[in-house]
C-alpha cells in the first residue's frame, strides 16, 4: 500500500544543528558548574531535555539541571545565524509532497527554537503539520511525539514513515509503529542506525532524494 504521509525529524536530519546543540549544552554545562565532554553529549543528541540532563549530569543537582537548560537556551538562540539547511532539504520536502504524501515535521523542539528552524527551512508550502515541544509532555525516544505527528498527518502508523538521524528517532517512532529511514547527517554511524531498526540509511537528505525510487519512500511512487 502506498504510503499517506513521511514524518522527518528537524534537527541533524533537515537542518545542520547538531554539533551547534552540542556546543550550547558543552557550554551550558560548563557554566552551570558541571563541566562534560562535547562527545558524550552528542551521544545524547535528540533526546528529551530532561533525559539528556539526566544521561550528563547524572550527579548534578536539580539547580545545576535547571540552570543548564536555561543556559542552553539563551547561548543556541545566539547560535541562530549558524544554522543551515542539510544539502537537498527542500528539496527532498518538495518531491515528497509532489508525489501526493503528507509531509509532518516532528520535532520537540520548544517554540523560539522551533521558529529558528523553520526561517533557515523556509518549507512551508511543502508541509502539512509539524509539532513541537507544547505538544508533548515527554519527548523522544518516548513514542508522544511520533503519536501526535500521526494525527496532525491524518494517518496510521502503517501508512507512515519517519525519518531522522538518531537512534532516539529510530526508538521513538519504533514505539509508535511506525518504521524509519536514517540519515547519518546528524553524527551517527550506519551501523548505529541500522543496529536501532533503521530499515535503509543514507549520508543525508541529498543522497535520500539521489535514491528516492528506489528507496522505501518510492513505495508510493
Amino acid at each position: 500500500m502506498p504510503l499517506s504521509a513521511v514524518l522527518f525529524d528537524i534537527d541533524g536530519t533537515l537542518v545542520d544543528s547538531n554539533y551547534l546543540h552540542v556546543d550550547a549544552w558543552e557550554r551550558a554545562a560548563a557554566d552551570a558548574g558541571f563541566p562534560v565532554s562535547a562527545w558524550h553529549l552528542h551521544r545524547a543528541i535528540g533526546k528529551d531535555s530532561a533525559m539528556l540532563l539526566e544521561t550528563v549530569l547524572a550527579d548534578a543537582t536539580d539547580e545545576q539541571r535547571d540552570r543548564a537548560k536555561e543556559l542552553h537556551a539563551e547561548y543556541y538562540q545566539a547560535l541562530g545565524p549558524r544554522l543551515k539547511v542539510l544539502p537537498g532539504a527542500r528539496e527532498l520536502l518538495a518531491a515528497v509532497a509532489e508525489r501526493g504524501m503528507r509531509v509532518v515535521l516532528a520535532t520537540s523542539a520548544p517554540d523560539e527554537e522551533l521558529e529558528l528552524l523553520r526561517e533557515v527551512l523556509e518549507v512551508e508550502d511543502a508541509v502539512w503539520a509539524m509539532t513541537s515541544s507544547s505538544d508533548v509532555e515527554t519527548a523522544k525516544p518516548e513514542p508522544d511525539v511520533v503519536e501526535v505527528a500521526l494525527e496532525k498527518g491524518e494517518t496510521d502508523a502503517d501508512d507512515a514513515l519517519f525519518v531522522g538521524d538518531s537512534i532516539w528517532d529510530i526508538k521513538s517512532a519504533a514505539a509508535a509503529g511506525v518504521v524509519t529511514i536514517g540519515l547519518r547527517s546528524g553524527g551517527i554511524s550506519e551501523e548505529e542506525l541500522r543496529g536501532a531498526g533503521a530499515i535503509a540509511v543514507y549520508d543525508d537528505p541529498a543522497d535520500l532524494l539521489a535514491h528516492l525510487d528506489e528507496s522505501p519512500l518510492g513505495r508510493s511512487a
